[in-house]
């Protein structure tokens, strides 16, 4: 049945709550637990479920999405498969960009339409999260439905967050309320297993992860032309017009990613002695870009940190720490509770040598620093005895060379602090 299903994955728009990692890349590029991009998590979830024809649409920044997506996902000559991006273009029919997700898909239609297929997966491209969508496929098909949303149970402090959803005792989604305050939540509670209750998990949460049905999808792109978004429009208008939409209930682990502060706990919870993402399962592989790289060399206190390939690690300790791929940290530093996304290429040592005689340190972290609370973007050139301790004394801010969000303290990509910096 997956060869039946067209995977689209929206790429989101300017990416402003995850400023400034997306000063100069889309949302589903910005680097994830050191050696992945946000884009391989849906991509992944698809490759798992056999579901190998996947665009990617884009418009902000997309560049280094493309150059991804270009050098990673490569199939047989012999394969349908494919990953293939569908950027935002003006055209005489319609001169805009994307104006929302429901509007990102109508404007690609006319590329989608051209291939068999029966079912349209539509998925969101900064999310983290382990979904088998055939078991959601299955459940649409034996459902007879429409439209099919990925929900999850939340609690009510986290459904103020969300678009949350009323079920009856067959699954089917009979209202929606985008939002709501606590005061008009109590009777949007849905039935769910008893872990859940147990949890105070009783209100239905859009995952923003959909399954229409072909014809469905085009006649209410069609039908509602000036409709831009799924969530606010498309969706609870077909609710209400008693299309058949159904409510698949989802209870693993999940978490919207869009802001720093999501962004930062989700890589620093893979450092758990049990994580709730769980990487090493070979059943639910994460693809991503191979890449020729050496082992890590590592000396030091070393205690719940991912380290990716081809590190020089001198440091005293690293602790609760994501270190990504290439990163070089130097002599008697310590690093605590923070993510260093590492640098997309190795220094040379006479690139190294020439920085010096620049007055610049060279890339990666330098001797006798002290970080914590903080994610170093990639390429950036850190100092000996640079101090950087985020916390909530910091006041929020965007400066030059740094972003500070809930007192995490974001070094922006490719900058230099020289010797001696602090930040306390």
């Amino acid at each position: 049945m997956s060869n039946t299903v067209i995977s689209l994955i929206l790429g989101g728009g300017a990416g402003t709550r995850l400023w400034p990692l997306t000063r100069k890349r889309s949302k589903p590029a910005v680097p994830l637990a050191g050696k992945y991009r946000l884009v391989d998590i849906p991509i992944s979830n698809c490759l798992n479920a056999e579901m190998y024809r996947i665009f990617v649409l884009t418009q902000f920044n997309s560049a280094s999405l493309n150059k991804h997506i270009k050098n990673t996902y490569h199939f047989s000559h012999f394969s349908k498969a494919f990953v293939d991006i569908l950027a935002a273009e003006q055209t005489p029919d319609n001169p805009t960009w994307y104006q929302g997700t429901a509007d990102a898909v109508r404007q690609c239609l006319h590329h989608i339409d051209n291939f068999e297929f029966d079912y349209v997966l539509i998925l969101s491209g900064d999310q983290l999260y382990q979904m088998d969508f055939r078991d959601m496929l299955q459940y649409h098909v034996d459902k007879g439905a429409d439209i099919t949303i990925a929900t999850i149970p939340v609690t009510a402090k986290d459904a103020s967050d969300f678009g949350i959803l009323k079920t009856d005792d067959n699954g089917a989604i009979t209202s929606f309320t985008e939002k709501p305050s606590q005061d008009v939540l109590a009777p949007w509670s849905s039935e769910v297993s008893d872990d859940m209750k147990t949890a105070g998990r009783i209100y239905l949460a859009s995952m923003g992860i959909y399954i229409f049905s072909r014809q469905v999808l085009n006649d209410l792109l069609n039908g509602e032309p000036d409709a831009t978004d799924f969530g606010k429009q498309l969706i609870p208008d077909a609710i209400e017009a008693a299309t058949k939409v159904f409510s698949y209930q989802y209870e693993g682990y999940w978490t919207d990613i869009g802001s720093i502060p999501s962004f930062f706990e989700a890589n620093l919870g893979l450092t758990d002695e049990i994580p709730e993402f769980n990487l090493f399962d070979e059943s639910k592989t994460i693809y991503s870009r191979a890449r020729m790289l050496p082992p890590a060399k590592i000396s030091g206190n070393m205690a719940h940190t991912v380290i990716a390939d081809g590190c020089i690690i001198l440091a005293s300790k690293l602790e609760r720490c994501v270190v990504g791929i290439r990163t070089r940290i130097g002599n008697r530093s310590v690093i605590t509770n923070s993510y260093i996304m590492g640098s997309d290429y190795y220094q040379t040592l006479d690139d190294i040598q020439r920085a010096k005689d620049k007055g610049r340190p060279p890339m990666g972290i330098g001797d006798d620093c002290v970080i914590n609370n903080a994610i170093i973007d990639k390429n950036c050139s850190i100092g000996n005895g640079v101090i950087i301790n985020g916390g909530k004394h910091l006041e929020d801010g965007d400066f030059e060379k740094y972003t500070i969000k809930e007192g995490i303290v974001v070094v922006k990509k490719g900058v230099v602090l020289e010797d001696g910096f602090e930040l306390v």
